[in-house]
């Protein structure tokens, strides 16, 4: 089993910046592909970011448009993702995810491990 927990979700004005955190514990981090993905009401979870167990790996979600940056520290048990120049329709609550292997990592059928969740939301 791992263990996910969000953090840094909040309230951000329109053009500015958030950084969320995921924490990991349980088995090895190291060991899994971690990913992003966010969800508003009535839709589906949308694919956002995901990084290789090195870090050497990274995919983002074609919206991102180079504004938003998945990172991870293996010391930390850490995922990252560092938001910048955000707009409303970036408001969703966010979740971390954990992955052994995948073969498509925009699905979020693929992920075994799932966060509670955090809620961002960007004001105009």
């Amino acid at each position: 089993q791992v263990q996910l927990v969000e953090s840094g979700g909040g309230l951000v004005q329109a053009g500015g910046s958030l950084r969320l955190s995921c924490a990991a514990s349980g088995r090895t981090f190291s060991n899994y592909a971690m990913g992003w993905f966010r969800q508003v009401p009535g839709k589906e979870r949308e694919f956002v970011a995901t990084i290789s167990w090195s870090g050497g790996r990274r995919y983002y979600g074609d919206f991102v448009k180079g504004r938003f940056t998945i990172s991870r520290d293996n010391a930390k048990n850490t995922v990252y993702l560092q938001m910048n120049s955000v707009n409303s329709e970036d408001t969703a609550v966010y979740y971390c995810a954990a992955v052994g292997q995948y073969s498509d990592y925009r699905r979020a059928s693929e992920y075994d491990y799932w966060g509670q969740g955090t809620q961002v939301t960007v004001s105009s």
